[in-house]
């Protein structure tokens, strides 16, 4: 696995990238749909590769351990094979869901015990064992163990759990070490950078992870509903400590404003759930700003979706169909609404890219950030 750095925006930090994995290069910056369960919601692998054509797509440890399992996915030759995916994948740790069970579970020294929200049964996650399965699920790209922190967070509690996610980080790196990749291809661990939306604490975290010297890093925590400006702040000091030479991860990052502002402070990679959660909703992300396709306004408005046509559905359909297909609870429109938002945050990195090469992309930021800044 290899990361080449090839540009940095004059006017800002911001990076474009190429990521070479046994799946596939990834083409940095890049915007990561999420499938959970090794599916992003509401869309075919075809459509998936094809229309929308991301270089990367995440999977989750804590719903795939609980279902299909590990041991069906092992049987199946990894989690590539088993949903017909043939491009690179990254594999959350399970912390953010811990983080989100807060009333179904126990953080201790030795890991993290908590109640699946499937049956009940009990479960303990360690940095050992969450190294072991996500071997078995077998992702290019797998995280370490970590606790992510809530906001607003006490100094204290963020303190504490920030020095407990760097002792599981080296419990993480020592299991990765000594237990084998399964399938024949290589993976990579991205260490966590925690501490809250504390300046001192975010340092010492990305010092912590940057002299574990892994092939990337990733910063956790943000996005909790601290305010934009908080995030930007603690990425910006996080940026400013890690080696230029390796790929960062913004998790669980953001809205359209957020991605491109992320970029500009030097981040690589992201994910969100905003896209496809949203779609669902009838919410529609576009380059002249958002949509609410189940409003009155759009019930005779018979253009197409989007006139961009970044995807094939923005020019098949009128907004005045689609607004129909939700107003049904029609599944065909949660579908529809889907494919435009995934297709539209790809395009939105990989424009983002081509303006850091041309040297362009502060102005073009500017001006997309005060465009896309609007409810239509």
């Amino acid at each position: 696995m290899q990361f080449d750095l090839l540009t940095t925006d004059p006017a800002s930090k911001a990076r474009a990238g190429k990521l070479t994995t046994d799946h596939g290069v990834i083409e940095t910056p890049i915007f990561m749909p999420v499938g959970t369960v090794a599916s992003v919601k509401g869309v075919h692998q075809r459509e998936l590769r094809e229309d929308i054509n991301p270089d990367i797509i995440l999977g989750n440890t804590y719903h795939l351990y609980l279902r299909p399992g590990t041991g069906t996915l092992q049987k199946a030759g990894g989690l590539h094979k088993f949903m017909n995916w043939d491009r690179p994948i990254l594999t959350d740790s399970g912390g953010f869901q811990v983080y989100s069970l807060s009333n179904r579970r126990k953080i201790k020294e030795e890991g993290v015990r908590f109640k699946s929200h499937v049956d009940g049964s009990m479960h303990l996650f360690t940095p050992e064992n969450v190294m072991e399965i996500q071997r078995q699920i077998g992702a290019d790209i797998i995280m370490a163990f970590d606790e992510c922190t809530p906001y607003p967070c006490d100094y204290r509690y963020a303190k504490r759990s920030m020095h407990m996610t760097h002792r599981w980080l080296d419990r993480c790196i020592t299991h990765f070490e000594k237990t084998p990749a399964l399938y024949g291809y290589e993976q990579a661990l991205f260490p966590i950078i925690q501490g809250s939306t504390y300046k001192d604490l975010r340092t010492q975290s990305a010092e912590y992870i940057a002299n574990s010297n892994a092939f990337g890093n990733a910063i956790g925590g943000l996005s909790v509903g601290e305010p934009a400006e908080e995030m930007y702040a603690m990425t910006e000091v996080v940026t400013a400590v890690l080696p230029e030479e390796k790929p960062r991860y913004l998790m669980g990052v953001g809205t359209p404003i957020n991605i491109l502002e992320n970029i500009a402070l030097g981040i690589d990679m992201f994910d969100c759930v905003m896209p496809t959660r949203n779609a669902r909703n009838g919410m529609l992300f576009t380059a002249h700003g958002t949509i609410n396709i189940k409003n009155l306004k759009w019930a005779e408005d018979f253009s197409p979706i989007d006139e961009m046509g970044i995807t094939w559905v923005d020019t098949e359909y009128s907004k005045a169909y689609l607004r129909h297909l939700f107003k049904c609870h029609e599944l065909l429109g949660m579908q529809i609404a889907t494919i435009h938002n995934l297709g539209f945050y790809l395009w939105l990195v990989r424009e983002a890219r081509k303006q850091i090469l041309a040297g362009t992309f502060s102005t073009w930021k500017d001006m997309m950030v005060k465009q896309m800044d609007k409810r239509l």
